[in-house]
């Protein structure tokens, strides 16, 4: 989280972004849903927790966490694109199919992205306007790009900025037909070094009626499917055929149909849909059957990020607006799932259950903490006091005590509560509350609210 710069003005700053980040992102990762819930995590912390995260030791005490008013203000206002990007780069370098050290580009293995849309529909700006975010998910399950698109523009536009950072050699991008775009394709050959899979459908009239006036009935079935699922059965059909000329789309080399059929067990209704695909790649080194399993894959971007976030954090129902704190707490919701799949968690809303109940998990799972240093963290937090024992000491606290009762404070002596000074102070002479009221009428009122 370094290099995401910090909206704050430098006067009153008292925790660092990375900070507060790192502690929103530890609380998502626990199950919280919302800013607020966020904020009642990292007040439960221990102050082992907050001191591995990088609190500011301050306070005798050790480390505080921030109120509600700093996280909300924080990601309300934080840089979306610079926090996207520290996560993305964070998860692009614990990819298990990341490019190893030494490999020529022809060696590596075509690793697979999978471009795609998705709107926060709780999200409103003005004018009733929804948030809309794309995204770029690998075939591991992790999200390594996410953009926003403005409301005034759409999908297409946001695409390249989205693809720009990433290394996209020997990687096979798939999207659906909105970013069937001759453009988009330009740029991943010619500039990215990267392959492409392109749906067609009726938004490219023309070129849909090229791929439809192909000799279909004269290629041979290359591949065919069967699979239940979800109450329905479906039979999957694929044939592919080398292109030499006729299609209007840049670096075509095989243009593909997929006939699904589709029939549901309860209502023995039948569906045929007929899919066209273009793609750059050639039949050496992608097959009939390969192509439409990665169409296939596509969709599991819909299954592993958009579904698991609508049903297991409730993003469309969170009513969380201002500023880019929708965009942000999408971030770190993809970081969340993403870092459980990283750690072999298949089941999301079981490792969000896991990681509430003990709040050392989270860094053992984000951050570079081996076994050894979470059993120290755990046995730390055990140890130390609960949020409501270690309340900082205030700086009027300590004035009246030494002013009022010629006391000098004890090493990390700590008042009960600061509302109870006036308790405090019942406990000895009457003439002493009053000479108490008047010297914090005084002197201790212009430094409220300001700690040690």
């Amino acid at each position: 989280m370094a290099p995401v710069p910090d909206p704050r003005t430098a006067n009153g700053r008292r925790h660092p972004l990375r900070f507060v980040l790192a502690l929103a992102a530890c609380a998502v990762l626990a199950g919280a849903k919302s800013l607020t819930a966020i904020a009642e995590w990292a007040a439960d912390a221990p102050t082992a927790v907050l001191s591995a995260l990088g609190g500011p030791d301050r306070e005798p005490t050790g480390p505080t966490a921030p109120a509600e008013a700093t996280v909300r203000h924080v990601l309300q206002r934080v840089d979306g694109d610079a926090l996207d990007d520290a996560i993305g780069t964070w998860l692009a370098a614990r990819d298990p199919e990341r490019p190893g050290l030494g490999e020529a580009p022809g060696e590596r293995r075509r690793r697979a992205l999978a471009v795609d849309g998705k709107t926060v529909r709780g999200a409103r700006r003005t004018a009733s306007v929804q948030v809309h975010l794309l995204a770029a998910m690998t075939r591991t399950g992790l999200v390594t790009a996410q953009r926003d698109v403005g409301s005034k523009t759409n999908e297409i536009t946001v695409f390249r900025p989205l693809l720009a950072p990433l290394d996209l050699t020997d990687t096979v991008v798939t999207f659906d037909a909105l970013h069937s775009q001759t453009e988009h394709a330009r740029f991943l050959v010619e500039d990215k070094q990267a392959q492409y899979i392109a749906v067609i459908k009726a938004n490219h009239p023309t070129l849909h009626q090229e791929l439809k006036q192909l000799p279909w009935r004269d290629v041979p079935l290359m591949g065919k499917t069967r699979s239940t699922a979800h109450s329905r059965n479906e039979i999957r059909r694929v044939k592919t055929c080398t292109v030499v000329h006729g299609i209007s789309f840049p670096h075509a080399a095989q243009a593909t149909k997929i006939v699904r059929r589709r029939r549901i067990v309860t209502t023995g209704k039948v569906s045929l849909v007929r899919v066209y695909v273009v793609s750059d790649l050639t039949p050496e080194q992608a097959s009939a059957p390969e192509i439409a399993q990665r169409v296939r894959d596509h969709w599991g971007i819909e299954n592993k990020f958009h579904h698991v976030r609508h049903t297991v954090f409730a993003e469309d129902a969170s009513r969380v607006r201002t500023g880019t704190a929708p965009r942000a707490m999408a971030a770190l919701r993809n970081l969340a799932i993403s870092a459980l799949r990283l750690d072999g968690c298949d089941n999301i809303a079981a490792g969000l259950r896991k990681h509430g109940r003990d709040a050392t998990r989270p860094l053992a799972t984000l951050g570079p903490t081996s076994s050894n240093q979470a059993d120290h963290l755990n046995d730390a937090a055990l140890a130390t006091p609960s949020p409501h024992e270690r309340r900082p000491p205030y700086c009027c606290c300590y004035s009246l005590l030494f002013l009022v009762n010629n006391h000098e404070p004890q090493d990390h002596e700590v008042l009960p509560e600061r509302t109870n000074i006036r308790s405090y102070f019942e406990m000895n002479e009457a003439s002493t509350w009053r000479r108490g009221v008047e010297l914090r009428t005084g002197l201790a009122s212009r430094r409220r609210r300001r700690r040690c």
